[in-house]
């Protein structure tokens, strides 16, 4: 995996950043971004199993909003979206050299882990913003890797989102990658790792932030496998 994001992902920057500057869009780069993303991840024995895209809402962003548990999940989950998707991330990654400039390009928000409360709502509105120009957006709601596979609770920052710019909400669940790539390791082992793409959660049918959230994390949840549902 990481030979084939190191070679191909470093042509792709190295031809696609200066190219998208000419034409002003990243639509292409995206394309090939994701599909070095896919051969990254077959490149280590990781099969994945994807259901649900049906239930994806046609013509109109979405929030996707999955459990996390392992460093696999974004390079399997981002390729799985339809479309473009933008993501929150890290600021210091922003700061890498050619990769920051192809996220800056493509809308990508990036986040203070820890952020004052003004600075929160400045990623939230750069977001929205993302969303309203007609591209998708994928949050880990947890904020972080699960420490011991089950889901864990849910930061309101997403729902904000949702209850702002009133996009449909795709809860997304992951399993299997707990397994193949583990918290604190490198390693990554061949194997199967399952995404279903569950029924959308549209915002305007709740009256409350709380509301929302408690029917995404429950609807997660019940599609997760027993042992990685929350214990309570």
């Amino acid at each position: 995996m990481l030979f084939v994001y190191v070679t191909l992902g470093g042509m792709a920057g190295v031809v696609g950043i200066p190219y998208s500057l000419i034409v002003g869009n990243v639509r292409l780069l995206y394309r090939v971004s994701m599909a070095i993303a896919r051969l990254g991840v077959r490149a280590a024995g990781v099969q994945v199993e994807l259901t649900g895209l049906e239930r994806v809402p046609k013509d109109t962003s979405c929030i996707f909003l999955a459990n996390h548990v392992s460093n696999l999940d974004p390079p399997i989950l981002f390729p799985a979206l339809p479309g473009q998707a933008s993501v929150m991330l890290k600021k210091e990654l922003m700061r890498i050299p050619v990769l920051g400039t192809a996220m800056r390009m493509a809308k990508f928000v990036a986040v203070e882990r820890r952020s004052s409360r003004e600075a929160a709502q400045t990623s939230v509105s750069m977001a929205a913003e993302a969303v309203g120009a007609g591209l998708h957006f994928l949050i880990f709601p947890e904020g972080t890797r699960s420490k011991d596979g089950r889901l864990s609770t849910f930061k309101r920052g997403p729902f904000y989102l949702a209850m702002e710019t009133g996009a449909p909400v795709v809860p997304v669940a992951i399993s299997g990658t707990q397994k193949l790539m583990r918290k604190g390791s490198a390693n990554i082992h061949p194997g199967v790792v399952r995404v279903e793409m569950l029924c959308p959660v549209w915002p305007q049918d709740f009256e409350t932030r709380e509301e929302l959230i408690a029917a995404v994390r429950d609807a997660i949840a019940k599609a997760l496998p027993e042992e990685m549902r929350p214990a309570e």
